[in-house]
Order: structure tokens, then sequence, then C-alpha cells
């Protein structure tokens, strides 16, 4: 018979931005909002480390899968729900205190991103739908990447001011090659589940979201079934050999973000996000 339980919540989180079911020895981890198309808002990023330290240490654990809930992935960032963290950074003027506030406010969020990439547990994405920004960050942090017919993939930063800072730009580079990503990573472009693929974003691509995350559970269960401490220590030795380069990338961007996020052109983007229209840059 098979046992299933849901992961026990934190003292203070209840997972408002995930589901989570531990069955023989795999998590599913599925995104569920609040915000529209799973979209990242302040639940998810004061979530997902915990989560996946939990994970982490959880004996009864040994793969993880992670998924969208609905037709997407996530819309990646959300930029409303956001508003609030990115506002006295914003300001005019802004000076030393709200800047160093922000910086360790970067530095929580990428730490959500780092747990999923340093977790002992492999983890295996299951990608449908839009996968955008911050999404493309989480699944960059995964260790095996599927993706049905439908998915399409954007680091999305770039059309709205920012620089991407939660790992993207330290990470994708040994996924796709440095030519692909730098494509992607300054026009902002969007990109099908064929051509994912083909510069190898993802590892296979099926007809139907249902079959792609079913070979995700069918992945899972192997790495599940191998030893686990070797499997544990494949990833830690993998892991070894790249780790200083993106703690240093994602400390970099951090610190420039801190310092340099804050511009006219950031402003004009939230707005036209607000105003459900195209943003008029103007490179101030």
């Amino acid at each position: 018979m098979t046992e299933t339980h849901a992961v026990a919540p934190t003292t203070s989180l209840d997972w408002k931005a995930f589901t989570v079911v531990i069955a023989d020895d795999i998590a599913e981890v599925t995104l569920i909002g609040p915000g529209k198309g799973n979209a990242m808002g302040p639940d998810f990023w004061s979530e997902l480390p915990p989560l996946f330290r939990q994970l982490d240490a959880d004996p009864a654990v040994r793969a993880v899968i992670i998924t969208g809930s609905g037709k997407h992935f996530s819309f990646g960032l959300d930029l409303p729900a956001m508003a609030g963290t990115l506002a006295p950074v914003l300001a005019d003027g802004s000076k030393a205190a709200p800047r160093t506030a922000f910086h360790d406010h970067l530095l929580d969020m990428q730490s959500g991103i780092n747990a999923v990439a340093e977790c002992r547990k492999p983890v295996v994405a299951a990608i449908s739908g839009w996968c955008i920004g911050g999404g493309v960050d989480l699944i960059s942090a995964a260790d095996i990447r599927y993706a049905s017919s439908d998915a399409k993939f954007s680091i999305r930063e770039v059309r709205v001011a920012i620089v991407a800072d939660m790992g993207s730009l330290a990470r994708l580079p040994a996924i796709i090659g440095d030519g692909h990503f730098r494509e992607l990573a300054l026009t902002g472009k969007d990109i099908d589940a064929a051509r994912a693929e083909r510069i190898g974003l993802v590892n296979d691509v099926f007809d139907s979201p249902d079959v792609a995350l079913d070979t995700a559970r069918a992945t899972a269960r192997e790495i599940a079934d191998n030893a686990p401490l070797v499997v544990q220590g494949i990833k830690s030795v993998l892991e070894r050999s790249r780790a200083n380069e993106i703690a240093d990338a994602l400390r970099y961007v951090a610190v420039w973000n801190a310092a340099f996020l804050p511009s006219n052109d950031l402003t004009e983007a939230m707005t036209a996000v607000f105003e459900k229209r195209q943003p008029r840059y103007k490179g101030e």
C-alpha cells in the first residue's frame, strides 16, 4: 500500500504558494500561486527556502518533482504583488539604508532558488504553458527538465528594465551555451518548446502536459531506486565544480541591482504593467 503524506508546514508557514505531497520516496511540489499563472509573489519567495531545506533534510525524500498547477508553469515575478518591495529603493534620492535593505532582500530571494539547486535530492521539472522570468530561474536550478509541446520560455527581465538576478545569468550558460543564452537574455524573446529542446534548455518535449509530468515521475522513480547516498554524492560533485562561480555571479548582480536597478525606465515598466500597455523606455 502506498503511503502518502503532505509535508508538514513550519511554525510560520502553511505553504500558500505550493502543494507538496510525498509518496514512495518522491516529493511532488506544485506551484499554486496565489497569483495568476502561478506568479511568484511574496509567499513564493518566503516559502521556497524553508520548503526545499525541509525536503533536503527529509530521509523519506530521494527525488523531487516540481511543476505548475493549471495551464502554466509560472508567469514569473508578480510585479504588482512585489511593488511594495521595490517602492523604497525607487523613491527619489533613495539613500544607503533603503538600498542596503533591498540588497539584503535580493539575497533572501536568491536563497530560495539556491535551495532548489543545492538540494541533495535531484529535482526534475515538468513544464507546460508559459515559463517566464523567475520561472526560468527556477527550472535552471533543477537537474532535469521536461516540457510539453505547448511550453514557452522567456528570460523576460530585460523587457521590464531589470537585470535578471535570481540565477538565470549564472546558471543557464552552462546549460544552453553562451551564444544561445546571450540571445535570450538580451532580447527577452519568447521561444517555444521545440527551440528549447534544440538548445538544451529542456531534455525532452512531449505531446501533452500529462505525458511530461508522467515522464518526470518515471525519471524520479528511477533516481529514487538508486543508492541514495551515491545519488547525493553525484550531485555534490557536480555542484562543486561551479558553485563558486555561481555564488560570485549572484553576489555581483545583487550589488549591481541594489545600486542601479532604480531608474525611470523601471518605473515606466511597472506603470505599463498596471496600465496594460507597452512601456516606452528612454534610458533614464
